[in-house]
């Protein structure tokens, strides 16, 4: 029986969906008597194709992906997983794109919190720049757990999550994302 490690699991998606709903809730509060004037999320079927197929080597998992209305916002995530092998310690990663253009407070909260750096015994935190494109990566050395977060045309979040791999791999994983493409998606 094959065993499927999640690296982004429901729950995380769940977290951004979460934290997205909850900056949307506060900006309408805030400018209850204002028009509401709030971009449209793409369909989840136009992002499918920017998660990349599997390198040599490895499985991909089918992609996963919704565009729900929520509160009369429209929220668009999809997903994808990567495996390399079988069991605990198998290399694995996972992509997710977030279209938070329902939400600017949101993106600009998020990217002002990724100017902060640290680096301990226990990892780092960092914000980088790929491609002119704002970003924050993580590791934490016990778990071999890296993160990276990329923000794409002021609209998209783009989290490339890897387990039991080094962190400089986060750079090779996101380059199989074409980015380009992704930010002329409206």
């Amino acid at each position: 029986m094959k065993t499927a490690v999640r690296v982004c699991s429901p729950a995380h998606v769940g977290f951004l969906v979460l934290t997205l709903l909850t900056g949307l809730v506060l900006g309408t509060a805030r400018a209850q008597n204002e028009p509401i004037l709030v971009p449209e999320a793409v369909d989840y079927q136009k992002l499918i194709p920017i998660l990349p197929e599997a390198p040599q080597g490895w499985t991909a998992d089918k992609p996963e992906g919704s565009t729900e209305d929520v509160g009369g916002f429209r929220i668009t995530n999809v997903h994808r997983d990567y495996h390399k092998g079988e069991g605990d310690k198998a290399p694995t990663a996972a992509i997710s794109i977030l279209d938070s253009v329902s939400n600017p407070d949101y993106v600009a909260a998020t990217t002002a919190a990724w100017n902060s750096n640290s680096e301990s015994s226990e990892g780092y935190s960092k914000s980088v720049t790929i491609d002119g494109n704002p970003g924050f990566e993580a590791f934490e050395k016990e778990t071999k757990h890296a993160t990276l977060w990329l923000m794409i045309a002021n609209r998209y979040f783009v989290q490339v999550e890897l387990q039991n791999q080094d962190p400089a791999e986060l750079q090779e994983w996101v380059k199989r994302v074409d980015l380009k493409k992704l930010a002329e998606i409206k």
